[in-house]
């Protein structure tokens, strides 16, 4: 830790040693309490999401059932078709949501930390494009006849085969620097984009049209408890492992050279990072297509409130990923009621004029 004097940068004074222990306890006391308030938020999101939608449900009662619906024992009645809506309707979306979002935020801060830089998301690797790809593939042959699980297949698939081959132009490029790989990634975006334009504009019928639009658009409809058992060893594992190269992630924030000095192999870490990343992207846009903004605003508002310390950034940027992502599930539902928005059209309304609220005000802290 620094301490600013009249002209320059002084490290403080060790001469005491009963002060070493303070700021490892302050940050760990902050952590807690940052990573308490956020899972408090969560749970208080998710019980309002499940309570809020054309049959209202008291917030009370809702909580009631999820008591029940975790058995334990609870002194209030509630009818059979309250139980149903919300065990069996909202509940399943709602978790969906907060998987992919808690995914989409924690691989931005990941992104971030890769790049160095704080204007990266998950979808400038490719990863989104190429998933997006695979799932209008799967809607233009009509292989969603066949099975309603082709389409999540078919779009991770085509994630991990962006991925592959944006990391083997990288490879055979022979420049190892990190910017090397974002160009590679936006280029790949650029040309995966004009190939969903082509398919768009040769739709076969109407209803293929608005299927691959309303997927692109991103979405949560009809989702289901065998898509959260789905998604949810991959991401949970995922985010597990990520948030155990913390240390890692802090020290290649100082440079590769930095960091190789300081016992971390750079390029297996990048690598692993990168893979678990791409998991966690291609899982979540499996299931609840295109969704843009929560890897960018998300590991950026965590960072300026709680610092750029991966080991509390990490778990908070999953925690504000799925508050955010359920949240704009709510005002997608409930904006324009009857008519429902998509979540991605929404995230991006809310998301837009955030990031440009934020970018003004890094760029004036910065001068």
């Amino acid at each position: 830790m620094l301490e600013k004097t009249k002209n320059r940068w002084t490290e403080p004074s060790t001469t005491n040693s009963k002060l070493t222990p303070a700021p490892n306890y302050a940050m760990y006391k902050k952590s807690i309490i940052i990573l308490g308030l956020l899972a408090v938020t969560l749970l208080g999101v998710i019980i309002l999401a499940c309570s809020l939608g054309p049959v209202n449900i008291p917030f009370r009662q809702t909580m009631m059932i999820f008591l029940e619906f975790l058995h334990i024992p609870s002194a209030a009645s509630f009818s059979e078709r309250d139980y149903t809506v919300i065990t069996e309707i909202r509940l399943p979306r709602v978790m969906v949501g907060a998987m992919v979002g808690a995914a989409l935020g924690i691989s931005g801060a990941v992104m971030q930390g890769l790049f160095r830089n704080p204007l990266v998301e998950p979808g400038y690797i490719g990863v989104s494009s190429g998933a997006a790809v695979g799932a209008v593939l799967a809607i233009f042959w009509g292989w969603t006849q066949i099975s309603k699980w082709l389409l999540p297949a078919s779009a991770f698939i085509g994630a991990w085969v962006s991925i592959f081959v944006i990391l083997f132009i990288w490879k055979a490029s022979k420049r190892n620097a990190i910017s090397t790989l974002l160009l590679i990634g936006l280029g790949m975006n650029l040309f995966l984009s004009a190939v969903i334009s082509v398919f768009v504009a040769s739709a076969p019928s109407e209803q293929e049209l608005r299927s691959i639009v309303f997927w692109l658009q991103g979405g949560l409809e009809a989702r289901t408890w065998q898509h959260v058992q789905l998604i949810s060893p991959f991401i949970l594992g995922a985010i597990l492992l990520v948030i155990l190269f913390a240390r890692e992630l802090n020290m290649m924030l100082l440079g590769d050279e930095q960091a190789k000095s300081s016992g971390v192999h750079v390029r297996r870490t990048r690598y692993f990072l990168l893979g678990a990343a791409a998991l966690m992207i291609g899982v979540g846009v499996a299931v609840s297509g295109t969704i843009g903004f929560v890897g960018l605003i998300i590991p950026h508002v965590i960072r300026l409130l709680a610092g750029p310390d991966h080991r509390l950034l990490l778990p908070a940027s999953a925690l504000g990923g799925a508050i955010f992502l359920v949240l704009a599930d709510i005002v997608s539902r409930m904006m324009l009621n009857p008519v429902s928005l998509q979540v991605g059209v929404v995230c991006a309304l809310i998301g837009a004029p955030v990031f440009l609220l934020l970018t003004v005000k890094s760029r004036r802290g910065s001068m």
